[in-house]
């Protein structure tokens, strides 16, 4: 079964919920500063139905904030658990995320933890894409 990406709305399941605070549990250093950081983030972006989900068999293993601006879309706060990692996980995501914003007509830019290696390859295949 593939990983599916989908935009994650108001309507978060209990599990959706607990799934999105171990992803953000597993964040880099310096991306989120607190659990209560992660629940206003999770409760902001999904209210204004920015928060991307990767789903696979009904379980979210990634995330991340997807932000439409005057002119460009910005993908932040990406995150995939540390046990997913090196899956494909986060290039799925980044994938959507450059599929949803060039069928709006704005570039995507993305932001994220400079110094983190797996952020860092994610930027350097988006500049080359």
């Amino acid at each position: 079964m593939p990983v599916v990406v989908e935009l994650l709305g108001p309507n978060l399941t209990e599990q959706d919920r607990q799934d999105l605070l171990k992803i953000y549990a597993d964040a880099p250093e310096g991306l989120l500063t607190s659990e209560q950081s992660i629940t206003t983030l999770i409760e902001q972006a999904s209210q204004a139905t920015h928060l991307l989900g990767a789903r696979f068999n009904s379980r979210l293993l990634g995330a991340a904030v997807l932000k439409p601006e005057a002119t460009h879309w910005t993908l932040s706060h990406l995150c995939v658990r540390a046990l997913t990692r090196r899956r494909g996980v986060g290039s799925r995501l980044l994938d959507e995320a450059t599929r949803l914003a060039t069928e709006a007509g704005f570039p995507l830019q993305l932001q994220g933890v400079r110094n983190e290696l797996g952020v860092l390859a994610l930027i350097e295949r988006a500049q080359k894409a």
